[in-house]
């Protein structure tokens, strides 16, 4: 045990130390608080300008003088068609409509503009729509429904929990930023770790150094070592961005506000995040020692891990389709497959809430995937690690397992 301390201790060190590490555990936090004083900077000095548009309209159909301010859009009155024409070509309007005098039995307008548009700005849609419903309703409707006509709906959603209270999370966008984010982070540090992990191995069998080591430790010390010592590193660095979080979005809110008060931490955020680092880390890392056992040198291993952890991303790539069916049973099977358990969680998290048993068997899973891939590991370490020249074939490997 001594010795595993000792190679654990040496692995964790040697990796704190890298620039890249250092650099890797700190950027992140840094950018952030950088984004923040940013924003606060921009927010401060820069002053809203409003763009006043100014549509023009020919009124044929008579009745429609009043309300010509629509928000930033001002409707302007022309008497004739050639004259709104005219003011159009000269740059004196943006665009015109024409009311024809059978408006009120076809409710057809006619637009003019020197602009080739695929649709109609939004904006402007909804300017002339007010405008004709509010001339259409004036004197005959109180001016409050009016208003209540052109925007008849203000929805606001208030999740409650089972017993009938305000939930403290109650979702939207805001709730899914923090995790969606994290969820890439999570497996940028397993993938740098693993990989870490397997660039080390490969480096100590090209030069000869394993030999050295296995001549004074056990091959199961020197996996169990390096896994745990490389693991504790990444950790490190995990739990650097999941203190930082909180820290940096109550910062942003008190500071700027705006959409990102309305940012949210799930409750089990901060914890399952650390759980699953510590999950996914320790199967991709068992699988990396077994590539770099088999592998001849460093950068055929970092080919072969790259492979295998490219299922990882899978829910990263469906993420909008997981924002637009979130009870998709497919995200159930993604959660409980150990390669993309760490990110689909941290995805899930930001959407809608994870049943317990589905997290209870996403661990379980991962648990025993690391424990049966660990046999297997040492396995094969003990079998191809000082083995040089070519790769063995996956038939070969089996065969070895087998009668070992």
């Amino acid at each position: 045990m001594n010795k595993t301390l000792l190679i654990l201790r040496h692995e964790f060190l040697h990796t704190i130390k890298r620039r890249g590490f250092i650099i890797m555990t700190l950027i992140v936090p840094l950018i952030a608080l950088l984004a923040i004083g940013v924003l606060q900077l921009v927010s401060g000095i820069a002053k809203p300008t409003v763009e006043i548009t100014t549509i023009g309209y020919v009124d044929e159909a008579g009745g429609f003088q009043q309300y010509a301010n629509q928000g930033d859009i001002t409707l302007v009155r022309f008497d004739t068609l050639d004259d709104a024409t005219e003011a159009l070509v000269k740059n004196d309007i943006k665009e015109y409509f024409v009311i024809p005098p059978d408006y009120i039995s076809t409710g057809v307008i006619n637009r003019y503009t020197l602009e080739k548009q695929l649709r109609v700005l939004p904006a402007t849609m909804t300017a002339i729509k007010n405008f004709l419903s509010s001339n259409l309703l004036a004197g005959k409707v109180p001016t409050t429904t009016v208003a209540r006509i052109e925007a008849p709906l203000n929805l606001v959603t208030i999740r409650l929990t089972e017993t009938g209270a305000v939930a403290p999370e109650q979702g939207g966008y805001g709730n899914f930023i923090i995790p969606g984010v994290f969820s890439l982070l999570l497996f940028l540090a397993i993938l740098f770790s693993s990989t870490s992990l397997l660039q080390g191995l490969g480096e100590e069998k090209e030069n000869r150094l394993i030999e050295i080591l296995l001549s004074s430790v056990s091959t199961r010390q020197l996996l169990t070592g390096k896994v745990l010592g490389i693991g504790a590193a990444g950790l490190a660095q995990v739990v650097v961005w999941v203190i930082s979080a909180p820290l940096l979005l109550s910062l942003a809110s008190s500071s700027i506000g705006g959409f990102i008060s309305t940012i949210q931490l799930p409750a089990n955020f901060l914890v399952l995040a650390v759980v699953y680092f510590i999950l996914g880390y320790s199967l991709f890392a068992v699988l990396s020692a077994g590539i770099g056992a088999i592998s001849s040198n460093s950068r055929e291993g970092q080919q072969l891990i790259g492979i295998l952890t490219l299922p990882a991303l899978i829910p990263l790539w469906f993420m909008s389709l997981l924002m637009m069916f979130p009870d998709n049973p497919i995200w159930v099977v993604l959660t409980i497959f150990p390669i993309t358990a760490p990110v689909e969680v941290m995805v899930r998290l930001g959407v809608n809430d994870i049943p317990t048993w589905q997290l209870v068997a996403s661990v379980a899973v991962l648990v025993l995937s690391i424990i049966g891939g660990l046999l297997l590991t040492t396995k094969v370490f003990r079998t191809y690690l000082l083995m040089y020249g070519k790769r063995p074939g996956i038939g070969e490997i089996i065969r070895n397992l087998r009668s070992g």
